[in-house]
């Protein structure tokens, strides 16, 4: 071979494993997370593990992909080790559907339909329809489909790259000599499993054996041993994936290593020992691209029904060599469980999996506000610590999430992921800096308690009218931002607004009580201070709701859109007198 034959090689080689990359990542990008979505509600049973993997696998064009989704499902704890051995098993079938559509290229026939089949007469096609897509369309969705259609073309342009690279391999010694050590079938499965390893793709390495077959220089005795070991090496990616990890999730990645280590062993005794007394003719022809598919399935297809009854045991093998120690013991905050940074090689996914956790933190928030309200009519010392540890758990939903959500904005985000995570990203402090208002409304309620002092009355009815306007603006922002309900947002600024205007009455009739002696300075600070802190929340609160209405533009500038609301919409003062007149404070008595 040539420099520039091997330039070639490794040109076509380079565009082979990115469209295959390009095309696994706009397939996953498409789906927005459904198939991954698919697996995380997968039942016990194995078939449909099985076919689901399967499927799963042959949409994403990655075993290891899957598996690796899998490791992080098991140690999120969102899927059992037991519910993780069917779909890894199924991975591997799946990942045979890139070999059959690689051998297409095999193709040879004058009839012009028959011809039409082969990749490399309709990738041009699918490379100008994708190209129109990209340039013309204005929707993600098409966008998206128009980068698979090119991934697949680069695909298939590297694949023939490769091959018209190694045409005239056929009578090149040193080839034909290389290719014959590897009909040692041990030599053929370490060359397997370590190209796989490096590239950390069976589809990949299966592609490039397929390519090399066109020499006509490779027999299926040296093929064979090859294609084994490259199931075998398509398990480093999961074991890489399961460091640190739980144990379960390492017992996974090793259920896959045994699945294939297991299978080859008994595929190669089997068929290597009834060789050693008929002698398969086919072992000494050339091997082709449709002969390579064949083989790759055929491993594949007969591992999984011979060891998918023997599973437990492959449970249990996985148990013996991670086995059961003393872990460190984990933080009590498992609701970040969904927040593992395998799942951001899935970003659609990881998107979903954030906004589970903002929709569980928002939910916290909620639950402390609405603790420290009632702490103002009933004190009770339990409920005020679980105000301070809800405060505290907040802290951390903000820290995990905001890391998380940096990492993730780094990834390659649909139009709808890359709003939705900036809506995410914007939301969490204001979520934060409610729970933080909670606390010190919490710490005023503490500072009366302590002190046996209490509002009068007349402050008290008045207090109760701001918190009944609070809880329900605090509940109008969170509820829509958990239902994404515009509707109810909507309402949250112009009620924002009545709680400015009513604490500002409640502060001037605080005034007016301080100077008839009605109330005392130290009950003024305290009042002074749930007031600002209610006010505060409100603010928040229609920053949250802001962030709701403008997901659909690319602004988040919420002050201006606020303005422009107010301004432009015609139901906004509608809305605002109908808060005005149900949050009135009751009339003001003068003193007698």
């Amino acid at each position: 071979m040539s420099f520039f034959n091997a330039l070639t090689m490794l040109g076509g080689l380079a565009l082979f494993l990115f469209g295959m990359n390009s095309l696994g990542d706009g397939l996953a990008k498409l789906s927005g997370g459904k198939l991954e979505n698919i697996l995380e509600r997968l039942t016990a049973n194995k078939i449909k593990a099985v076919l689901l993997g399967a499927g799963v696998t042959a949409v994403i064009q990655s075993s290891s992909a899957t598996t690796v989704m899998v490791v992080g499902f098991v140690n999120s704890g969102i899927m059992k080790l037991s519910q993780a051995v069917g779909v890894i098993f199924g991975a591997n079938i799946g990942t045979t559907a890139t070999t059959w559509i690689l051998s297409l290229s095999g193709i040879s026939s004058g009839n012009f339909f028959v011809q039409m089949l082969k990749p490399s007469s309709f990738s041009p096609i699918l490379a100008l329809v994708g190209v129109i897509l990209i340039l013309f369309s204005k929707k993600d969705k098409k966008k998206d489909v128009g980068t698979i259609l090119i991934s697949f073309a680069i695909l298939m342009f590297g694949m023939e790259t490769m091959s018209g690279a190694v045409a005239g391999l056929e009578n090149n010694q040193g080839f034909i000599h290389l290719f014959t050590m590897f009909k040692n079938p041990i030599l053929g499965l370490m060359a397997g499993a370590v190209l796989t390893a490096a590239i950390q793709s069976s589809s990949a390495s299966i592609g490039i054996l397929q390519a090399l077959c066109s020499t006509g220089a490779i027999t299926f005795s040296s093929a064979l041993p090859i294609i084994l070991g490259q199931n075998i090496g398509t398990c480093v990616t999961a074991i890489i994936s399961a460091v640190g990890a739980n144990k379960n999730a390492k017992r996974a990645a090793f259920v896959h290593l045994y699945f294939n280590l297991i299978g080859t062993v008994i595929f190669m005794c089997v068929f290597y020992g009834i060789n050693a007394f008929v002698h398969f003719g086919f072992l000494e022809q050339s091997a082709n691209q449709l002969g390579i598919a064949i083989i790759h399935t055929s491993f594949n297809v007969l591992a999984t029904i011979v060891l998918l009854p023997f599973s437990k045991g492959l449970e249990r093998l996985a148990s013996i060599t991670v086995r059961d120690k003393k872990e460190k013991a984990k933080p009590k905050n498992s609701e970040m469980k969904l927040l593992d940074a395998r799942f951001l090689e899935r970003p659609a996914f990881a998107v979903e999996l954030s906004k589970t956790t903002t929709i569980n933190m928002a939910k916290v928030v909620r639950m402390s506000i609405m603790e420290a309200i009632e702490l103002l009519d009933k004190y009770d010392e339990k409920k005020a610590s679980k105000v301070a540890e809800l405060e505290k758990l907040v802290d951390v939903y903000e820290d995990e999430l905001g890391d998380y959500l940096v990492k993730l904005s780094a990834k390659s985000l649909s139009e709808h992921d890359s709003r939705l995570l900036s809506k995410m990203l914007h939301s969490i402090g204001d979520l934060e800096r409610i729970s933080d208002h909670a606390l010190n409304i919490k710490e005023a309620a503490s500072e009366m308690h302590g002190k046996k002092i209490k509002f009068s009355d007349e402050a008290k009815a008045e207090l109760n009218v701001l918190t009944d306007a609070i809880s329900r603006i605090v509940d109008l922002a969170i509820f829509s931002y958990i239902n994404d309900d515009k509707k109810e947002a909507l309402l949250v600024e112009p009620l924002e607004e009545v709680i400015d205007v009513v604490n500002e009455k409640l502060k001037n009739r605080h005034i007016k009580r301080l100077r008839t002696g009605q109330c005392t300075i130290e009950l003024g600070f305290i009042l002074s201070d749930i007031t600002n802190n209610f006010e505060r929340v409100a603010d928040h609160c229609s920053n949250i709701a802001a962030c709701e209405l403008q997901i659909d533009s690319d602004e988040f500038e919420s002050h201006d859109y606020l303005g422009r609301m107010k301004k432009d919409d015609e139901n906004y003062k509608a809305r605002y007198n109908e808060f005005l007149e149900e949050y009135k404070l009751p009339k003001y008595k003068k003193e007698a």
